[in-house]
């Protein structure tokens, strides 16, 4: 993400602040908090390795620490009942295979009344309806959130502002947040989707025991640094300036289709949270849209339940993913004989099976969970969690499989999530 702009936004509030400096004239009160996970995750299969959403590698036989561990510390300076600037730093292991550092939030906040508040700067992106803490494992009952839901937008902050309105109706506590900017996200294929043209809206009904949740986020995606694509998309250009090959297999067409450029992507979810007596009840649904076979259609959902004993909360949770959008580009040719050549036949049909392989990379997986938590003191809590995975026409949300693997796969975890 640029620093440059980011700095700008962060510098705006203040300078409003500065017309208030009699009332800031004293040194601001500076409050530190943290969190983290130790865990170690393992599976029963050495064919593929199981992660979190854009992580390169995870974990296989031998039990490791990176998927499901993290440290953040978080620190705000507030001026007076007005103005505060809020940062937050999290390591975890994403993109490579290292634990590294970055900055999650970085805004200043001006709150004008009880009602309305400003931030700007990078905040939080209002994806999901744990977005500004799923990576706060002790204000979690799972010990992950469900990585069928959790890895449809790869997005997790954005650099712009955002304007959030609380009031109360009788019982009923409303919180509704706009969210408008831009952001950027390094992927663990070494490519870079830029996400532009972001609004972002959130929205939450709380009454006694349940949450009601609707969220909506629309941007526009490029993707201009990616081998796979450009070299699919470049090689299909190619063929199509033949008016015969174009016309038969539609090959500008499925270019255009397979192109991240200036491409609209939309994510619509709902989520439903219920913390009655010992019951506890957490569901979302989510669906991804876009204008991009590149950057599938999906369908995503969960349901969490669990039932709290004393300081034990056993927990069950069924999650699924599907892809909505053909798997296939339906015009392209995937065998001979073809009016062409024999080096030239070789070279479409390679295309049509790397635009087909691009069109399908979507995880297709279905999970069953069980877990424990053991509230054993006041800010730490120790997880136990059992997941069954079983991917479809694919790895899943499985990476660096081999040609034998399939499903289903057991994935083990124990971890002590902490805060203070």
């Amino acid at each position: 993400m640029k620093v440059q702009p980011l700095l700008a936004m962060l510098a705006l509030p203040l300078a409003i602040s500065s017309v208030y400096a009699e009332d800031i004239s004293s040194a601001p009160t500076i409050s530190i908090s943290g969190f983290g996970t130790a865990a170690y995750t393992f599976s029963d299969t050495d064919d593929a390795e199981f992660v979190r959403p854009n992580q390169l590698n995870g974990v296989k036989k031998k039990p490791k620490a990176g998927p499901d561990s993290n440290f953040g510390i978080q620190a705000t300076a507030k001026f007076n009942d007005m103005f505060s600037v809020t940062g937050q730093g999290l390591v975890r292991k994403i993109v490579v295979d290292e634990f590294v550092g970055e900055i999650a939030w970085a805004f200043a906040k001006a709150k004008f009344s009880d009602q309305w508040s400003v931030r700007a700067g990078r905040i939080g992106l209002p994806v999901y309806m744990i977005s500004d803490y799923r990576n706060v494992g002790y204000a979690n009952t799972m010990l992950r959130p469900p990585v069928e839901m959790y890895s449809q937008v790869p997005l997790e902050s954005v650099d712009g502002l955002d304007v959030v309105y609380q009031k109360s109706f009788g019982d009923t506590s409303i919180t509704a947040q706009l969210a408008i900017g831009q952001t950027s996200v390094k992927s663990k294929s070494q490519y870079t989707v830029d996400a532009t043209k972001l609004t972002s809206i959130h929205l939450v009904a709380e009454n006694g025991p349940f949450t009601l949740r609707f969220g909506r986020t629309d941007t526009t995606l490029n993707i201009e640094d990616s081998a796979s694509v450009n070299a699919v998309v470049g090689g299909l250009r190619k063929f199509g300036a033949n008016p015969a090959l174009d016309a038969a297999f539609g090959l500008n067409a499925a270019a255009n289709n397979i192109e991240v450029k200036d491409t609209h992507g939309s994510f619509t979810s709902l989520g439903l949270g219920v913390d009655w007596k010992n019951f506890i009840v957490q569901a979302e649904y989510g669906k991804r849209d876009t204008d991009s076979l590149s950057v599938a259609d999906t369908s995503s959902w969960y349901t969490m339940f669990g039932y709290r004993i004393g300081k034990f909360l056993p927990y069950f949770n069924h999650a699924s993913v599907k892809q909505d959008s053909p798997r296939t580009v339906a015009s392209l040719p995937t065998t001979g004989p073809l009016p062409l050549p024999p080096l030239q036949q070789a070279q479409l049909l390679g295309l049509s099976a790397g635009a087909n392989a691009l069109t399908s990379q979507a995880p297709i997986q279905t999970s069953n969970s069980i877990g424990l938590r053991w509230d054993f003191y006041k800010s730490a809590a120790l997880k136990i969690q059992i997941d069954r995975f079983s991917p479809e026409e694919g790895p899943g949300n499985f990476v660096n499989a081999k040609p034998t693997f399939k499903g289903p796969v057991n994935v083990y975890a124990v971890a002590i999530d902490f805060v203070f």
